[in-house]
């Protein structure tokens, strides 16, 4: 299995994601061969958590490579880092540099299938299938049109999207609204996708206690957004909504947990439209701090413009807290005990954060059935999915 990202060693949902898939198909009895892209200490605890608690077995190729990056960005990071010789000056030519390690990593392996995750990685996934003869499953998180929001698509990444759809023996899509994008913009047969949503991995939460008790007990009520400060997840919208709602109530805290190339940006909206002093700009959070800002928080807000799943809802939800998500995700395919808002109605989301804000028995509600719905949400689904899909291949490629 060819990705680039495997917790505590993220930067999104996406290699949460492909934990939660990769312990259901552990579950199952499926062996597997991790590849990722950037070099790791072996005696980490990411190497003791994810390969000998998952057994899993892994190999580690040296890169820089993140899964949210442009090229511009990629090329800051370069600098940053002072980085040499082998890594070239552009992103592209990463994930090109990371497709021949697919080879010499598939001569080396004893693998029946090859499973790979996002244009990133396709290239390897690529190289891996031309070397062995093996079948390809190229699992879709986001395309570039979703983002991009549809605006200056990169030509680049498309076509590098586009071969390994096409060549793939299996697409997995996240959602069926990433299903019918494949289809309309890559020309992918509908009959060759199949729809594995995601889900989250579910414990009964422990409170963890917040860091905000004054304000709370002051009568404050708290907003969250978590996600990537980038166009994709609309952090300007629900900036936008907050505006309206503070005019109205102005005993409320807008918390935006994330980073991304429009954090400045969506700083400097927040000053213009004078609620800086309401808006509270956490930084991106794992781990338990992620989970004291869902608990912290009256409403969880998904204002993404297009979202191919969005697993953020799942995880507030988990965590007990009511969930406000854009009718443009994935995630409103599985989710039901929520509201929903099309993502440029900013009017409609600030009436409806107003209407969990100060409706007891709404929020009530939305959190105790809300709650109940995302315990039905299993990793174990999904990789029962997948596993099926593998053995389509795999009896395919025996005819």
């Amino acid at each position: 299995m060819f990705g680039w990202e495997f917790p505590p060693y993220n930067s999104g949902g996406l290699g949460v994601a492909c934990e939660g898939l990769v312990r259901g198909l552990v579950n199952q009895g499926v062996k597997i061969t991790f590849v990722l892209p950037k070099k790791v200490d072996c005696q980490s605890s990411l190497c003791k958590i994810i390969f000998a608690d998952f057994n899993i077995k892994s190999r580690i190729f040296n890169s820089l490579l993140s899964p949210y990056l442009t090229s511009k960005s990629y090329q800051d990071l370069v600098r940053r880092a002072g980085r040499g010789g082998i890594y070239r000056r552009d992103l592209i030519s990463e994930v090109l540099r990371y497709g021949q390690a697919g080879r010499r990593i598939a001569l080396a392996e004893d693998f029946d299938l090859i499973h790979s995750h996002d244009w990133l990685s396709f290239p390897a996934g690529l190289a891996a299938k031309k070397i062995s003869h093996k079948s390809l499953v190229a699992h879709i998180h986001a395309t570039e049109f979703e983002r991009t929001g549809g605006h200056h698509v990169n030509q680049e990444i498309y076509e590098i999207e586009k071969e390994g759809l096409s060549k793939a023996d299996m697409v997995i899509a996240v959602s069926n609204l990433t299903k019918t994008k494949i289809i309309q913009h890559y020309g992918i047969e509908p009959e060759k996708v199949r729809v594995v949503h995601n889900a989250v991995e579910y414990k009964d939460f422990m409170y963890l206690g917040g860091d905000l008790p004054d304000l709370k007990s002051s009568g404050q009520k708290i907003v969250a957004f978590v996600g990537r400060i980038t166009l994709q997840k609309g952090p300007d919208y629900f900036l936008r909504a907050a505006k309206k709602v503070l005019d109205q109530r102005p005993n409320v805290l807008f918390i935006i947990a994330g980073a991304g190339d429009m954090e400045r940006q969506i700083i400097e909206q927040a000053a213009w439209l004078d609620i800086a002093d309401k808006v509270l700009f956490a930084g991106f959070l794992r781990g338990n701090e992620l989970a004291k800002v869902y608990q912290m928080a009256d409403l969880y807000v998904l204002s993404s413009v297009s979202d191919p799943f969005g697993m953020t809802p799942l995880e507030a939800l988990a965590n007990g807290t009511p969930v406000l998500i854009s009718k443009q995700s994935g995630v409103a395919e599985v989710l039901h005990h929520c509201l929903k808002v099309d993502f440029w109605d900013i009017d409609q989301m600030a009436n409806k954060i107003l209407a969990v804000l100060e409706q007891p028995e709404l929020y009530q509600c939305l959190k105790e059935n809300g709650h109940q719905e995302v315990r039905k949400l299993s990793w174990q689904d999904a990789a029962n999915k997948c596993i099926e899909v593998y053995k389509e291949v795999l009896n395919f490629s025996a005819i």
